[in-house]
Protein backbone atom coordinates (compact mmCIF):
# COMPACT_ATOMS: atom_id res chain seq x y z
CA UNK A 1 0.00 0.00 0.00
CA UNK A 2 1.19 3.13 -1.13
CA UNK A 3 -0.21 6.80 0.76
CA UNK A 4 0.37 10.33 -0.53
CA UNK A 5 -1.23 12.86 1.31
CA UNK A 6 -2.18 16.56 0.08
CA UNK A 7 -2.99 19.86 0.65
CA UNK A 8 -1.17 21.12 3.91
CA UNK A 9 -0.43 24.79 3.42
CA UNK A 10 -0.30 27.84 5.50
CA UNK A 11 -3.15 29.40 6.90
CA UNK A 12 -4.44 31.89 9.44
CA UNK A 13 -6.16 31.35 13.12
CA UNK A 14 -9.54 30.76 12.56
CA UNK A 15 -8.96 29.07 9.39
CA UNK A 16 -9.72 25.84 7.67
CA UNK A 17 -7.78 23.22 5.57
CA UNK A 18 -8.87 20.02 3.81
CA UNK A 19 -6.20 17.19 3.56
CA UNK A 20 -6.29 14.33 1.12
CA UNK A 21 -4.68 11.18 1.37
CA UNK A 22 -4.56 8.66 -1.76
CA UNK A 23 -4.22 4.89 -1.59
CA UNK A 24 -2.85 2.60 -4.41
CA UNK A 25 -2.03 -0.90 -4.02
CA UNK A 26 -3.57 -3.45 -2.02
CA UNK A 27 -6.10 -1.38 -0.56
CA UNK A 28 -9.06 -3.65 -0.25
CA UNK A 29 -6.47 -4.98 2.79
CA UNK A 30 -6.63 -1.90 4.75
CA UNK A 31 -8.85 -2.03 7.51
CA UNK A 32 -8.75 1.34 8.96
CA UNK A 33 -7.24 4.42 7.66
CA UNK A 34 -6.29 7.86 9.44
CA UNK A 35 -4.35 11.22 10.57
CA UNK A 36 -1.74 11.51 12.89
CA UNK A 37 0.74 14.74 13.59
CA UNK A 38 4.38 15.42 14.59
CA UNK A 39 5.94 18.37 15.96
CA UNK A 40 9.87 18.35 15.98
CA UNK A 41 10.69 16.34 19.18
CA UNK A 42 7.56 15.12 20.26
CA UNK A 43 5.97 11.49 19.39
CA UNK A 44 3.76 11.29 16.34
CA UNK A 45 -0.04 11.88 17.46
CA UNK A 46 -3.11 10.32 16.94
CA UNK A 47 -5.58 12.81 15.39
CA UNK A 48 -8.62 11.25 13.65
CA UNK A 49 -8.66 7.48 12.12
CA UNK A 50 -11.94 5.94 10.36
CA UNK A 51 -13.13 2.21 9.65
CA UNK A 52 -13.13 1.30 6.11
CA UNK A 53 -16.59 0.17 6.21
CA UNK A 54 -17.20 4.02 7.40
CA UNK A 55 -18.84 3.45 10.07
CA UNK A 56 -16.46 4.09 12.81
CA UNK A 57 -14.59 6.99 13.72
CA UNK A 58 -12.35 8.52 16.24
CA UNK A 59 -10.34 11.62 16.82
CA UNK A 60 -8.12 12.64 19.74
CA UNK A 61 -10.04 15.25 21.89
CA UNK A 62 -7.87 18.27 21.18
CA UNK A 63 -10.04 17.87 17.67
CA UNK A 64 -13.17 17.21 18.45
CA UNK A 65 -15.96 19.54 17.29
CA UNK A 66 -13.25 21.49 15.15
CA UNK A 67 -12.13 17.95 12.67
CA UNK A 68 -13.69 15.97 10.63
CA UNK A 69 -12.38 12.52 8.82
CA UNK A 70 -14.00 11.00 6.16
CA UNK A 71 -13.05 8.67 3.21
CA UNK A 72 -14.52 8.47 0.03
CA UNK A 73 -16.98 5.93 -1.75
CA UNK A 74 -14.25 3.82 -3.47
CA UNK A 75 -12.17 3.23 -0.40
CA UNK A 76 -8.72 5.02 -1.61
CA UNK A 77 -9.39 8.27 -0.53
CA UNK A 78 -10.07 9.49 2.86
CA UNK A 79 -10.02 13.43 3.91
CA UNK A 80 -9.41 15.49 7.26
CA UNK A 81 -11.28 18.57 6.93
CA UNK A 82 -9.87 21.10 9.42
CA UNK A 83 -11.77 24.01 11.15
CA UNK A 84 -10.72 26.63 13.65
CA UNK A 85 -7.26 25.81 13.42
CA UNK A 86 -5.11 27.38 15.82
CA UNK A 87 -1.34 27.14 16.36
CA UNK A 88 -1.23 24.04 18.35
CA UNK A 89 -2.88 22.58 15.31
CA UNK A 90 0.69 23.24 13.27
CA UNK A 91 2.24 20.16 12.52
CA UNK A 92 3.39 18.05 10.25
CA UNK A 93 0.41 15.74 9.20
CA UNK A 94 0.57 12.09 8.03
CA UNK A 95 -1.28 10.05 6.43
CA UNK A 96 -2.47 6.12 8.03
CA UNK A 97 -3.51 2.90 7.02
CA UNK A 98 -3.48 -0.43 8.94
CA UNK A 99 -3.83 -3.36 6.37
CA UNK A 100 -4.97 -6.83 7.30
CA UNK A 101 -4.11 -9.30 5.08
CA UNK A 102 -3.14 -13.12 5.17
CA UNK A 103 -2.40 -12.93 8.86
CA UNK A 104 -0.28 -10.10 8.11
CA UNK A 105 -0.85 -6.82 10.20
CA UNK A 106 0.97 -3.66 8.56
CA UNK A 107 0.71 -0.38 9.39
CA UNK A 108 1.76 2.49 6.22
CA UNK A 109 2.24 5.56 6.72
CA UNK A 110 2.57 9.06 3.88
CA UNK A 111 5.31 11.25 3.30
CA UNK A 112 4.06 13.97 5.76
CA UNK A 113 2.16 17.50 4.75
CA UNK A 114 3.06 20.64 6.71
CA UNK A 115 0.48 22.59 8.31
CA UNK A 116 1.51 25.65 9.37
CA UNK A 117 -0.89 28.10 11.43
CA UNK A 118 0.89 31.17 13.19
CA UNK A 119 0.54 32.67 16.47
Amino acid sequence: VQLVESGGGLVQAGGSLRLSCAASGNIFSIKTMGWYRQVPGKQRDLVATISSGGGSTNYADSVKGRFTISRGNNMNTWYLQMNSLNSEDTAVYYCYAHSSWLKNELDYWGQGTQVTVPS
